[in-house]
């Protein structure tokens, strides 16, 4: 992209149109958050001349400054020069209608469970019940934070075996000034956490092989750490679904989310009593056993040695 700005270019209106073209030549990945080249040129451009992604269109149609054109220009070439995610360049995501600071140390929040958590789980869990939640592997700790406001009266802890998620996640617990019901803990798994939860909660690592040689450049700026999961994606869910048994209270409910590797673990638990969660909004792989079926059920040993 030239560093030139077209004299044709005017209003925010023109630079968001412009922004888009230039993504969809480039062959831009909008994994990250964003559905579209267009949506994505809307946000920086948005966020450049500092104005929240919620500003009224009414807006799009005034005229910059020239501070203003070379700050959108400047964020649409790094977009397209380092192909990094637009999350990655401004420190901000959204989910579940909040909003979360994010650095190339976490995972750019992007999952489905930001449905369930809106709608409080139902009807997979009752509310009332809901007294300490565990959201393992946090990394920025959008899922636990977000379950907090949903279950306001529940203690949330945020794990993740990452030092360096965790201190992003303590950036959004200051955020969101959640000290006191929320709180991290660094572990691998369930080897340093004490106690049952009524409701855990996991978007763990789940990429399988062939996929992460499949990933656009983008998802190169990601921690390795949080999408690599073996040959078939399952290194990470299989024993997390044989350490849950012993975490879950009575009537305690998980919650998992698998994407792609929905298929593998389906094949690897036959018999096992996965409920897999249709979404309204988009997305897939996300099953719910309860503490019940986790004990009842011995194939977890078998699979998880």
């Amino acid at each position: 992209m030239s560093k030139n700005i077209p004299e044709q270019l005017l209003t925010l209106r023109d630079f968001m149109r412009w922004g888009a073209s230039r993504f969809r030549e480039a062959g831009l990945d909008f994994g990250h958050g964003t559905a579209s080249a267009i949506d994505e040129a809307v946000y920086l451009a948005l966020h450049a001349v500092h104005l929240p992604p919620n500003t009224h269109a009414s807006w799009f149609d005034t005229r910059l400054v020239q501070k203003e054109k070379r700050q959108i220009i400047s964020l649409f070439e790094r977009r397209i020069g380092e192909r990094i995610p637009a999350a990655y360049i401004t420190h901000e995501a959204w989910f579940a209608g909040l909003d979360f600071y994010v650095d190339e140390r976490v995972l750019i929040p992007r999952s489905p469970l930001a449905e369930l958590i809106e709608q409080g789980f139902e009807p997979w869990v009752d509310a009332t019940r809901i007294r300490r939640i565990l959201d393992l592997g946090t990394g920025s700790g959008c899922i636990g934070i977000a379950c907090a406001y949903a279950f306001p009266e529940a203690s949330v802890d945020l794990a993740d075996i990452s030092p360096d998620a965790l201190a992003v996640a303590e950036i959004n617990l200051d955020r969101h000034k959640l000290r006191g019901r929320v709180r991290t803990i660094e572990t691998d798994l369930f080897a340093n956490i004490e106690g049952e939860y009524d409701l855990i909660v996991s978007n763990p690592p789940y990429v399988d092989r062939e996929d992460m040689a499949c990933l656009t450049p983008e998802f190169a700026h990601e921690p390795p750490l949080g999408l690599e999961a073996g040959e078939d994606g399952l290194d990470v869910v299989l024993p997390l679904l044989k350490g849950a048994r012993d975490h879950l209270a009575p009537e305690g409910v998980l919650v998992v989310e698998v994407g792609n590797s929905e298929a593998a673990l389906s094949r690897r638990l036959p018999n096992c009593p996965l409920t897999w969660i249709e979404f309204e909004h988009g997305g897939h792989g996300v099953f719910t056993l309860n503490r019940e079926q986790l004990l009842q059920y011995e194939c977890f040993d078998a699979v998880a040695e």
